[in-house]
């Protein structure tokens, strides 16, 4: 099963890099190779049934993954869990999804016709977690949904794919610390989140996370093709917890303004 988890992360890292090839030259300019670990991958979707968490998740959990927590983000209207393998060395995976109905009606009704589009086998095979954008959407409505929803639009835009990989820094040969790896990637010349300050959490929360601002790629919308943002690597320090092991959960108030790293303005 093990083999299996990894062939579904080689794929959807590959569809990833597509997308947001700086995470490439992140690789080459952090790692060694074999240290290069994956602390977790992170997916968006809509809070409903077709494809809401527990469509995505049925995938995991086939693979031996089980549900570890769940988390609100009542600004943003999101809702999220993220799940484990019983094998700890394999990443976790955060899926959060958008409070559809908290929208307005205009925003809904494309949501739902994005949605009601998909057919129910593409949702039922392993590949939907790396299969990107299925259904037509306009540039008119894409910037509708981003009017109210920077995730919304996002989301219809690039579809079903990793929205972000994360580099363990507990795994680094070279880097012990949050601090050096900003420092490293700001002096190639990337540019890093800065909401809330480059670095989200401390060791009190057990988490230290960072991450860059999302990289632009293409999407060829019905109406036109545009350069948008697309996905963004983050970085993630994990502190012991009370039982001597690495906290392996998530803190709501970082990981609300790592979503921000895939904003237009940024």
């Amino acid at each position: 099963m093990k083999t299996q988890v990894i062939e579904l992360f080689k794929n959807i890292w590959q569809n990833y890099l597509e997308v947001t090839p700086s995470a490439e030259k992140i690789h080459q300019l952090l790692g060694t190779g074999s240290d290069l670990i994956n602390d977790h991958v992170a997916y968006r979707t809509f809070n409903i049934e077709k494809v809401g968490i527990a469509k995505l998740a049925q995938h995991l959990i086939a693979l031996g993954y089980k549900e570890c927590g769940e988390y609100h983000f009542e600004a943003k209207k999101l809702y999220a869990k993220h799940f484990e393998h019983s094998d700890s060395t394999l990443p976790k995976v955060f899926i959060s999804e958008l409070l559809v109905e908290e929208f307005s009606p205009e925003v809904q009704k494309i949501i739902h016709h994005l949605v009601d589009s998909l057919d129910e086998s593409v949702i039922a095979d392993p590949s939907f977690l790396f299969s990107g954008k299925k259904w037509p959407l306009s540039y008119v409505d894409y910037q509708t949904l981003l009017a109210e929803s920077e995730y919304a639009a996002w989301l219809a835009a690039w579809g079903y794919r990793a929205n972000h990989f994360t580099v363990s820094i507990n795994h680094l040969a070279n880097y012990d610390h949050l601090e050096d790896i900003n420092i490293t990637l700001k002096s190639a010349g990337f540019t890093l989140n800065s909401t809330g300050g480059e670095i989200k959490g401390n060791s009190e929360v057990k988490l230290e996370q960072s991450s860059t601002i999302a990289d632009k790629a293409t999407v060829e919308f019905s109406d036109e093709t545009v350069a948008i943002p697309s996905c963004f690597y983050e970085f993630a320090k994990r502190y012991p917890a009370e039982n001597g092991e690495l906290y392996s959960g998530f803190v709501a108030a970082s990981a609300d303004k790592i979503f921000e790293s895939t904003n237009v303005a940024a």
